[in-house]
């Protein structure tokens, strides 16, 4: 970040303090605890309920938007593997070990709705938990769908086929088996 850019966001945090007696991060939070989600929203709220023009408002809502970007790769796992979610976090971590013998350049990145599996930056497949099971989606293209190893569809369009899993023990050597193959496609 530019000195000229520290300095002007410094300029906006302190004129928001200023005006509201609050600080960006005060206001962010009780913009969440209102369940203000929608920049328009929380711009609207920030403007009537604290007399802020829409540009330091707009500067609220920025912090709030970006939050979920500084959070660490365990946060937002945590956040994609809670609640009822929460008991295919273990299966996945076990699978995560397997694809990590496919070689050094293996890397997971969780978003806030599914894990990419990538090969040097580069999608191989994806991990995406629900309630009920666990869809992994692997871009193999040219290779026929059978069996369980289905077409993916409308699912996801990163992907080319889907394996549904119910039970952590259909994370098998067959699963592998499609994915080491995504990951050597990649080569």
């Amino acid at each position: 970040m530019s000195e000229q850019t520290m300095k002007a966001r410094q300029t906006y945090l302190q004129s928001i303090q200023a005006k509201t007696g609050k600080s960006a991060q005060e206001l962010a939070a009780l913009a969440k605890a209102r369940g203000l989600t929608k920049a328009r929203a929380v711009t609207d709220w920030l403007k009537d309920e604290y007399g802020l023009g829409y540009g330091h408002a707009g500067f609220v809502w920025y912090l709030m938007a970006h939050e979920e970007g500084r959070k660490t790769p365990d946060d937002r796992l945590s956040k994609l593997f809670a609640g009822k979610k929460s008991r295919w976090l273990e299966p996945f971590r076990d699978l995560e070990t397997q694809l990590t013998t496919f070689g050094p350049d293996v890397e997971t990145h969780a978003n806030t709705s599914y894990v990419n599996l990538l090969r040097e930056g580069k999608k191989f497949g994806i991990v995406q938990p629900t309630a009920e099971r666990l869809d992994v989606g692997i871009k193999l293209k040219g290779v026929d769908a059978e069996g369980r190893f289905e077409a993916a569809g409308d699912w996801n369009p990163m992907v080319t086929h889907r394996v549904k899993i119910t039970d952590a023990q259909d994370l098998d050597g067959e699963l592998l088996g499609w994915l080491r193959r995504a990951y050597l496609a990649l080569k």
